[in-house]
């Protein structure tokens, strides 16, 4: 089995009593062919809970749990997810405006455990990550982060474009790196209300994303190496945030 620390929940009735709890979980494995009222119930509670469900053969699950699994295992996150709609009119109420970091399809764990570190640590309020294709937040995660997640809260959407139009509705504004850019990061003011999208190792922020943001910027290079490593990248846009609203 991979990733050993974590824990998972397995058979039919465990898995329901921990979604019914309001337990963190972060995903579910239903076996292929697994129908009736219980794939319905199992359905309808993973939907409230925005919990992704997939599908997934029988061997699959064998492979995974030795045990007699009946045909439905849950992966229990590290950290307890927060609802967006619920975090953002909180974050209004202090001194500082909002700083959300959009997290777009970053896989690694590591990765994302660098971002949440320095995104603790340089002032943002909270990351956002999409309930596809995004890192698993595990013993890993949370090892990279050096305590960061447990001081930063985490909000798992539906997905990182619908996230972003709450954001804009609540009257925050969004920006995103892109190499084409003309403004470079300097330029751009980040003292109010902000939400920073962050893209993906090697594929960046999709453009579907890049075109919702209110002000797009690259930040200067000198060297031959294609792009920063999306860790780093993030740690100088938070910086530059910082900086400014230190002034």
């Amino acid at each position: 089995m991979n990733d050993t620390a974590d824990q998972l929940i397995f058979g039919k009735h465990p898995v329901l009593d921990s979604l019914k709890n309001g337990d963190p979980v972060d995903k579910v494995w239903m076996q292929i062919g697994l129908r009736g009222d219980y794939s319905k119930r199992l359905r309808d509670l993973c939907k409230t809970a925005n919990v992704p469900v997939q599908q997934v053969p029988k061997e699959k699950l064998n492979k995974l749990v030795r045990h007699n699994h009946q045909g439905v295992v849950a992966f229990m996150s590290a950290i307890r997810y927060y609802k967006l709609e619920d975090l953002v009119p909180r974050l209004y109420e202090n001194e500082t405006p909002p700083l959300i970091l959009v997290l777009d399809g970053v896989t690694d764990v590591r990765n994302f455990g660098a971002i949440a570190r320095s995104a603790e640590v340089l002032g943002a309020h909270a990351l956002v990550v999409g309930k596809k294709k995004a890192a698993r937040i595990n013993s890993e995660a949370i090892k990279t982060a050096a305590g960061a997640l447990s001081n930063i809260p985490v909000c798992r959407e539906n997905s990182p474009l619908a996230a972003i139009e709450f954001l804009k509705l609540s009257g925050i504004k969004i920006f995103s790196s892109d190499l084409k850019a003309e403004k470079t990061i300097g330029e751009i003011d980040f003292t109010g209300p902000t939400a920073l999208i962050v893209g993906a190792e090697g594929r960046g922020v999709h453009p579907s994303l890049t075109a919702l943001a209110d002000e797009n910027f690259i930040i200067p290079q000198s060297g031959k190496t294609d792009s920063l490593n999306v860790g780093v990248a993030t740690g100088i846009m938070l910086y530059e945030v910082s900086r400014q609203r230190q002034l």
